[in-house]
């Protein structure tokens, strides 16, 4: 049977953010996520957080008075609550009361299925949970079902503080290491001069699918929100034969928490690293402006707002106005419309992505000696040769090459 969720969405003034409506269909989505059920909204506006609740005692009582006469499992509040405020919310309403931080943490969890990803998402967790141990007392040690109360692996909720600082810092130690063979795959790929792209986007913004529908792969794709925890690479063959690596990444999300961003480090490490970003819009979404401010977000929190960026506006199957989608494909950058799911405009994109891996490139008219044939191998498997001219002294060569073979050469 599904828990019966009550939604608290909280405004403040002066508080930057998106319209109320919208944070709370979001947050329901979340909960749906999660295999529970919205039974009543409540919405509160305030100009700063109160201090005992984070909302007015007023409204408290009106959300208390909802739990028992509907039954309520859980209270979700749209805002961070300090360890106190949930504290007194749970004592006021008699149920269990989690924040938004807490409720993705805990799709996290559920998704979490390699080694990595259990790892990445239990430091979230453990980061979040640390703070809020002083003065919880026996609330911390409820090890009970439901929404929120997916544990952290093998460390349970009542370990004591000590304990978990020593567990996170084992986790950060693991992931260390996790990143150092990331790198050491890296280097192997710069070594033999292979752009990367890499996919990012909106959670559910259809990146796995895509991904699938250009490389075959058989990334698990499903219209869900953070179905893909774990980055994914392949090989793809553009049609001027030059090969890229793609890979796909964890869904971003508006103010997605950032204890989850600085956990997941490791696996964004592939959107810092990348040549060049493909990002996955759901163009079909009406708040896609939203969305595309959200990723755009978190792109700068990761420093690489600036580098080439493609803007795919995907599933254009469900858009029937195309003349208004021809519209908003000119209000982007460097945007392709497609539709992941049924395979339209693919080649479009095929070639944009073209255009800007040779946008990577340098043309080079060099005299290579004779006993360099490696490079001479190098600029043919990587490059487009216009001309070869073998002399006494050496092989003269004339081609388009990435910028990192150039620099070799040089």
């Amino acid at each position: 049977m599904a828990e019966k969720v009550l939604l608290v969405t909280v405004e403040f003034r002066n508080e930057k953010t998106w319209p109320l409506k919208d944070i709370t269909d979001e947050l329901e989505e979340l909960v749906v996520s999660c295999g529970g059920g919205v039974i009543e909204r409540v919405i509160c506006k305030y100009d700063t957080p109160q201090p005992r609740f984070l909302i007015g005692n007023g409204k408290v009582k009106d959300i208390a008075h909802i739990c028992q006469t509907k039954a309520i499992d859980t209270v979700i509040v749209s805002h961070n609550l300090k360890g106190s405020q949930q504290r007194n919310l749970e004592e006021a309403c008699g149920v269990k009361v989690i924040d938004r931080t807490q409720l993705i943490l805990d799709i996290f969890a559920r998704r979490a299925k390699s080694m990595e990803g259990k790892m990445q998402v239990e430091l979230a967790q453990l980061d979040y949970l640390l703070p809020r141990l002083v003065g919880h007392g026996e609330e911390l040690s409820r090890l009970g079902g439901g929404i929120g109360t997916v544990g952290p692996g093998e460390t349970k909720l009542e370990t004591d503080r000590r304990r978990i600082s020593a567990r996170i810092s084992k986790l950060k130690k693991d992931l260390k290491e996790v990143s150092l063979s990331r790198k050491t795959k890296r280097k192997k790929r710069q070594e033999q001069h292979i752009p990367s792209v890499a996919l990012v986007g909106y959670t559910n913004a259809g990146k796995s699918t895509l991904l699938n529908t250009l490389t075959k792969a058989n990334q698990e794709a499903a219209d869900a929100l953070f179905t893909t925890l774990d980055p994914l690479s392949r090989q793809l063959d553009l049609a001027n034969h030059q090969r890229i690596i793609l890979s796909d990444t964890v869904g971003f999300m508006h103010e997605l928490p950032h204890n989850l961003i600085e956990a997941f480090k490791a696996t964004l490490e592939e959107v810092t690293e990348a040549d060049i970003l493909l990002h996955v819009l759901d163009v079909s979404n009406p708040k896609f402006q939203n969305l595309h401010g959200a990723v755009m977000d978190v792109l700068k929190e990761l420093e690489v707002k600036d580098k080439p960026i493609v803007t795919v506006l995907n599933k254009i199957d469900r858009v029937e106005d195309k003349n208004w989608l021809a519209e908003v494909q000119r209000n982007f950058e460097n945007a392709v419309c497609i539709s992941a799911s049924q395979g339209e405009n693919i080649q479009e994109l095929m070639d944009k992505i073209s255009e800007f891996v040779v946008s990577t490139m340098t043309e080079i008219d060099v005299k290579i000696p004779l006993n360099r044939m490696d490079l001479v191998n190098l600029v043919h498997k990587e490059g487009r040769v216009h001309s070869v001219e073998y002399l006494a002294d050496g092989i003269q060569i004339r081609a388009v090459v990435p910028f990192k073979v150039a620099n070799k050469i040089q």
